[in-house]
């Protein structure tokens, strides 16, 4: 491509300055599927990977993170959840193994914790699913946002990608914004940047890439998906506070939905607590990803996909699916140059 035709260099200069990378597309961490291969082979593509911490004893992460090193010199992002059960233990190890950037997720991050990976030497990004969210991590001194839609896959928020751009990334031009929820399109991508965005986070397009660990049977359950299958989980009781959860529409889905009545009831009865209660409902995501993501069971096991599944057809090489994305992003911007000037 010549450099007469790389609009898209101009686009990417903010991301691509921040992420220390060629291209800002970033791969979503994905618990069961980020893992070193995936994101190592995202970064030596050119893009920016994020290795998902999930639930992992802190050892197993530490030594995912020294295999991630081992198999990339490129930047990439360790992702933590902070309604994971070593969550704590897992901020601590940020200050003995220093990655590069820590990216908080879940529910909101404490101010002290990422006050701790700031000391650490990481650049901060926060998730944002609502416009006070957003501005709370930017108080908090967060280094860039991820503004996720309720598009996307896995846990989510309750507002979409569409009213967040209106509502954050046209509000708060200081710190880099990155979008994600419901993008699998370089076309698509290309009318971000123009909106503003430093980059674009996309998972379940990775997900059936080549180089992801899914089994089999995952990816062609995603292949076959429509958009409308993604489907977001019901809370039925405030007293059992739960983050949606987006996935494909099959027995495990059901199966929630009856142990959040299951736990309703004994909280009735008085025969569990609340935290019990809240525990059971994050044991039954870890059981049921696994068993999706490793096993191939996608009938009773959790397929967390975003709506994007409805775009996705294809299983391809990391490298293929970036330099798709990169040539039609470049081919959007030239499109809409044309049509401007012309």
């Amino acid at each position: 491509m010549g450099t007469e035709m790389c609009l898209s260099d101009r686009f990417f200069a903010r991301g691509r300055e921040f992420l220390g990378v060629r291209y800002p597309f970033m791969c979503g961490a994905m618990t069961w599927v980020s893992d070193p291969t995936l994101v190592a082979a995202v970064g030596n593509a050119g893009g920016f990977g994020c290795l998902a911490g999930g639930n992992m004893p802190v050892d197993i992460l530490e030594q995912q993170i020294a295999e991630t090193r081992g198999l990339t010199d490129k930047p990439f992002g360790v992702n933590l959840i902070t309604i994971a059960p070593a969550y704590k233990q897992q901020v601590e190890l940020v200050k003995k193994v220093t990655p590069p950037f820590v990216i908080f997720a879940g529910s909101i991050a404490r101010e002290r914790e990422i006050k701790v990976a700031k000391e650490a030497g990481a650049k901060v990004l926060c998730f944002a699913s609502t416009y006070s969210i957003a501005k709370r991590m930017l108080r908090y001194g967060v280094d860039a946002l991820i503004l996720e839609g309720m598009e996307a896959g896995g846990h989510v928020g309750h507002v979409s990608l569409i009213v967040l751009l209106q509502q954050v990334l046209f509000e708060i031009p200081d710190v880099p914004v990155f979008v994600a929820g419901g993008i699998a399109a370089g076309r698509m991508c290309a009318h971000l940047f123009l909106m503003g965005a430093a980059g674009v986070q996309m998972g379940t397009l990775f997900a059936v890439a080549e180089e992801s660990c899914a089994h089999p049977d995952f990816k062609k359950a995603f292949l076959r998906a429509k958009a409308r299958d993604a489907v977001s989980t019901p809370a039925f009781d405030s007293r059992l506070p739960v983050v949606a959860v987006r996935a494909l529409r099959n027995k495990g889905i059901d199966e929630f939905g009856r142990l959040q009545l299951e736990l309703i009831k004994q909280l009735d009865e008085g025969t569990i607590h609340r935290p019990d209660a809240q525990q059971q409902v994050e044991e039954f995501w870890i059981g049921a990803l696994r068993s999706a993501v490793i096993d191939g069971d996608i009938s009773a096991g959790s397929l967390m996909a975003g709506q994007s599944v409805g775009l996705v057809d294809r299983v391809m090489p990391i490298k293929d699916i970036i330099e798709e994305l990169v040539q039609e992003t470049e081919a959007e911007l030239q499109r809409v140059h044309d049509g401007i000037i012309g």
